[in-house]
């Protein structure tokens, strides 16, 4: 996958990993996706942050990462598109081996994230998840209801939900969701959050008053990615937080 990379890029100076993924589009990233990743590093010491094109997208910058883009009804985070990310990370994690790996996504880029998170147990230490259609089967209805027809298709994708018992326990995730967001109501993050209390999973949710969807490039966002990689990720957490 084509990816641009911002901060420091000595393996002797990286301590922090943070791969972004952008949410779902037409096939073109804006060059905004580019510069808030670009902001992580910049406000994250010894982070390496990781602007990640998802497959069959293409950026501002003239880049494209190989494979089948899926379409914008919620079939994007099927297997083999999961498997071509974490196949991503795994090289980059060789890089960076000492580094802490922070996955970031959002709202599209949240759900595959969050299955990823599943899927792959322990490939990632921390996951942010912004704008996040977690409960997929009821996130493309909500959205069919809205006159979004592509939404009413059958798909392949996994639901984030469905994969929380894969999630490892040493994981510890972040979820904001503004409070404003109409494309990702705070509902379907709010279930995920609980599923991962319940298994103890060190969950941070939060909703953020007058947001809206976007949320990638939000000093909330990066507080959210400071916070977790501040914290060493050594044992499982037992002390899951969820914030009304």
């Amino acid at each position: 996958m084509s990816a641009q990379s911002f901060g420091p890029n000595a393996t002797r100076d990286v301590r922090t990993l943070v791969l972004v993924l952008h949410g779902d589009s037409d096939g073109d990233v804006p060059a905004a996706f580019a510069d808030a990743t670009h902001a992580i590093a910049d406000a994250i010491p010894n982070a390496r942050a990781v602007a990640l094109l998802r497959p069959g997208y293409r950026d501002a910058a003239g880049n494209s990462s190989p494979g089948m883009r899926g379409g914008i009804g919620g079939d994007s985070y099927t297997a083999e598109r999961i498997a071509a990310v974490a196949d991503t990370i795994v090289q980059w994690r060789a890089r960076y081996p000492r580094a802490r790996t922070i996955l970031v996504g959002q709202s599209g880029g949240a759900a595959m994230a969050a299955a990823l998170t599943g899927i792959r147990p322990g490939l990632v230490d921390g996951v942010v998840l912004a704008g996040c259609p977690c409960m997929l089967p009821e996130w493309r209805k909500y959205r069919a209801r809205q006159g979004h027809g592509s939404f009413a298709t059958p798909v392949a994708s996994f639901d984030p939900l469905m994969t929380v018992g894969g999630v490892a326990p040493a994981t510890r995730v972040a979820l904001l969701v503004g409070s404003n967001d109409t494309d990702t109501p705070q509902r379907f993050s709010r279930a995920y959050a609980e599923a991962l209390a319940l298994r103890g999973i060190a969950t941070d949710y939060r909703v953020l008053p007058g947001r809206g969807h976007d949320l990638l490039g939000s000093p909330d966002l990066i507080d959210a990615v400071r916070r977790m990689s501040a914290v060493p990720v050594t044992a499982p957490q037992q002390n899951a937080k969820v914030m009304p």
